[in-house]
């Protein structure tokens, strides 16, 4: 009887996102078809006018950048026919060779941590992306199903760790035990990406961190660059975020920044050829900033 030949592991996705950065530069483009966006480009706020809206950043942004992040609220608001477009936005973005970064916060305990892990991050699942966002606020061992699948799967999960919504701090400020709950966040994130950070490569846990927080990373000790992996800092451009303004609010983090920008990118709309332009420019200015850092 011939030996069972052996699968080979899944490419991390951490090397798998430093690689598209290399490639890309720093930036996270954004597909949030809200209503008013979708008015803006002359669609309905309908299923179809959600479908058009999404395929049409999936041309723009496929290929051009290092990573695409669907916001999964605007297609779940139209129920099942919404969340099928979303099925078909990630398989879409599967097919063009960008990765995938689903932003649906998912955050709860035990098995039903373990069914939105099998929704967003098993191998079987059409809903699957390259990496999904996740709240550790019923505290940061109850995402262990989706650190453990994502592991298993060379997928990534990033970890809602310092936000810029002006409620955020009422828990992430917190002091329990000597540590803000926003370092014990980042304590967690380092203690996963450890084997990573031995091998040399980039982790495949990382933080969200608004590109808006100002002095509150180094207020309250987060250590973002031993954590060692990607840090997603979303609100750049309408939201105020500039890529000068990362250097003073990452520090020696910066060359860990995955900046967001999805509002002042999708103003470019509705023309792929315009999104893909302005996605351009967006990567360009934030690498000038970003890679530099590097080392």
């Amino acid at each position: 009887m011939s030996p069972t030949p052996q699968t080979a592991a899944p490419t991390p996705f951490g090397v798998r996102l430093r690689a598209a950065i290399d490639e890309h530069g720093p930036l996270c483009a954004g597909i949030d078809p809200h209503a008013a966006l979708l008015e803006a480009w002359g669609l309905p706020d309908t299923v179809d006018g959600l479908e058009r809206f999404a395929l049409t950043c999936v041309e723009a942004f496929g290929g051009a950048v290092a990573c695409v992040k669907p916001q999964s609220a605007f297609f779940e608001r139209f129920g099942s026919r919404g969340v099928a477009v979303l099925e078909r936005t990630l398989e879409a973005l599967r097919e063009a060779g960008t990765l995938s970064l689903l932003d649906a916060k998912r955050g709860d305990i035990g098995t039903t941590m373990a069914g939105y892990a099998q929704a967003y991050l098993s191998d079987a699942s059409p809903l699957r992306a390259d990496a999904l966002t996740v709240s550790p606020y019923l505290g940061y061992e109850s995402l262990r199903p989706a650190l453990d699948l994502a592991a298993a799967t060379g997928r990534g999960v990033f970890v809602l760790t310092l936000t810029s919504n002006p409620e955020g701090p009422s828990v992430q400020h917190a002091v329990r035990a000597g540590r803000t709950v926003a370092a014990a966040v980042v304590d967690g994130v380092a203690a996963d990406n450890a084997a990573a950070r031995a091998a040399g490569e980039l982790g495949s846990i990382g933080t969200v961190v608004g590109a808006t927080v100002g002095s509150a990373v180094a207020d309250l000790g987060l250590d973002l660059a031993g954590a060692g992996g990607p840090v997603l800092a979303p609100g750049l451009g309408a939201q105020g975020g500039t890529a000068d303004g990362l250097r003073a609010t990452f520090g020696d983090a910066l060359a860990l920044v995955l900046g967001n920008s999805s509002r002042e990118v999708l103003r470019a709309g509705p023309q792929a050829s315009a999104l893909r332009a302005a996605a351009r420019a967006a990567a360009e200015a934030l690498a000038s900033g970003v890679e530099t850092h590097r080392g």
